[in-house]
């Protein structure tokens, strides 16, 4: 009989953790019990922080550490997979597989994409399981118990929202698609492995681990930057409601995470070097300290191209010059990328190449840390506005992106006026901008440029993409590969160890497979 492969940390795993997770153990540690373990808030607040630690380290596959780094990994490589961020060469492979639409081969080892991101997200997923299921019997502080349980509600469907538009396309049109298997208990050495189920039984999981997360955590405030709170929690709400497309109820959780206290957009200078926890318009985000650095193989050695010795020297990620382009001289953020430079000003291994992005640096080259940012404002901003224009609410639409666009660009107003109101968008996704609704998602993808993922922004909007154009920088143009909308090429295949283990998955429910 086949075994679910899940995999879970120990305790001590979870609070010193530095490599890739132990076959799934009958309880979270060797020595108490599962339910002891969370018998009180003091205890299970140790293992959130746990999971919070396993979103910024390395080590999830066989191999190929550097690349499997956790969070921010996955939101790099989503990026790298659409058509407005590129590899300037290739280095030694990192990443560059994504780039140019070649992981499907890797799903029969463990040191691929398919495996590293399944083992990355059901970890976490089976941590907090344990949490979840101690909170009718947690001790301690009841407020402390809610914002405990709460955080751990709200991780849970942060995992399955990535796990579910990275293992089949997007919700809308797909909900009878077969989705990804849902744990809500805790599980175990011999645990049955549960079926693939519906996209639509995913998001309904989501949906309302979000809603009971929102409410546990409702007037409980944030006691680190690095916990998802009430306004977080909301941001997460906000999101996974534009990929359903329903847009009142995004644009609503956008608003109510806008209300968190003290929260300000940032101007560009502000924000720096996206490196800073601290800046105003941060909701969510990682303080990392000298000695909590993955060094080599983390998100800002793969990003700074002037980091010493990090990776990003030797194969920079760049802006295309497709997105570029529609960036008017006047937007504070072309500082974020270099634009053309002549073959005598270029300078290799450095940032000092052609439209290399100058938007994310280390903060300390002699520690090698930077902080990572999980959710800013301005993404609630532009979720906001985008899900008003798609309700033809165009007059709010126009204030709520002018929020953003005033403060990035001095011209923008009069930008603004030349749009016509109107919901629909251009499928040449480096097309001149005409309507509102092109518009704000070109703001969009100037502002998370290597934040949110560019491909899951193409796959909600039916979009695909042409990376061969007139004065295009890419150096990957997958002219031979299959970039249209919805494109079998956008999702993973499931690892053949899941396939392998788990009793009520079976090949045929494997997805498309295109080397």
């Amino acid at each position: 009989m086949k075994k679910n492969l899940l995999y879970i940390f120990s305790l001590a795993g979870l609070l010193t953790f530095n490599s890739c997770a132990d076959e799934l153990n009958t309880e979270p540690t060797d020595k108490v019990s599962g339910t002891q373990v969370f018998e009180d808030a003091n205890s299970a607040e140790a293992a959130i922080n746990g999971v919070y630690r396993m979103l910024y380290v390395a080590g999830w596959s066989a191999n190929w550490g550097s690349e499997n780094c956790g969070q921010t990994a996955i939101q790099l490589l989503a990026d790298l997979m659409a058509e407005d961020h590129l590899m300037y060469s290739q280095g030694q492979g990192w990443f560059y597989e994504d780039y140019r639409l070649n992981v499907h081969g890797d799903f029969s080892n463990t040191s691929g994409r398919s495996y590293s991101i399944w083992n990355f997200y059901y970890t976490i997923i089976s941590n907090l399981n344990y949490i979840i299921a101690s909170e009718n019997t947690m001790g301690g502080d009841p407020a402390e118990v809610k914002r405990i349980v709460g955080q751990a509600y709200a991780m849970r469907a942060y995992s399955y929202f990535y796990l579910i538009q990275l293992y089949q396309q997007t919700y809308k049109g797909n909900e009878d698609k077969p989705g990804v298997p849902v744990y809500t208990e805790p599980t175990v050495a011999g645990s049955e492995g549960k079926p693939r189920g519906t996209v639509q039984q995913v998001y309904d999981r989501i949906n309302e681990d979000l809603t009971k997360a929102t409410t546990l955590l409702k007037d409980l405030e944030q006691k680190d930057i690095s916990h998802v709170d009430y306004y977080a929690a909301q941001g997460f709400q906000a999101r996974v409601s534009l990929v359903q497309h329903e847009y009142q109820k995004a644009a609503d959780a956008a608003a109510e995470a806008l209300k968190k206290p003290g929260l300000q957009l940032a101007s560009v200078e502000d924000l720096g070097g996206n490196n800073n926890v601290d800046v105003s318009d941060v909701m969510w985000g990682m303080k990392i300290i000298a000695d909590q650095s993955s060094g080599f193989a983390s998100f800002f050695s793969h990003m700074d191209a002037d980091a010493p010795g990090m990776y990003g020297s030797k194969a920079p990620q760049c802006i295309s010059t497709g997105l570029y382009k529609l960036i008017p001289t006047t937007d504070t953020r072309l500082a974020w990328f270099r634009g053309a430079l002549s073959e005598d000003e270029e300078v290799a291994g450095t940032s000092k190449i052609s439209y290399c992005q100058l938007k994310f640096k280390m903060a300390d080259y002699t520690t090698r840390t930077g902080d990572y940012i999980l959710m800013r404002a301005e993404e609630m901003v532009l979720i906001k506005a985008e899900a008003e224009c798609h309700l033809e609410q165009y007059a709010t639409a126009r204030n709520t992106i002018k929020e953003l666009g005033t403060l990035r660009d001095n011209g923008f107003e009069t930008r603004l006026a030349g749009r016509t109101d109107s919901n629909s968008y251009n499928s040449n996704t480096n097309s001149a901008l005409v309507t509102l609704m092109d518009e704000i998602l070109f703001q969009r993808r100037v502002e998370l440029w290597g934040e949110a993922g560019r491909i899951f922004d193409l796959q909600r909007l039916g979009l695909g993409y042409n990376r061969k154009y007139e004065g295009s920088n890419h150096t990957e143009t997958v002219q031979t590969k299959n970039t249209e909308a919805g494109s079998p090429l956008f999702i993973l295949p499931l690892p053949q160890s899941e396939i392998d283990g788990n009793e009520n998955i079976t090949d045929a429910d494997q997805n498309p497979i295109v080397q």
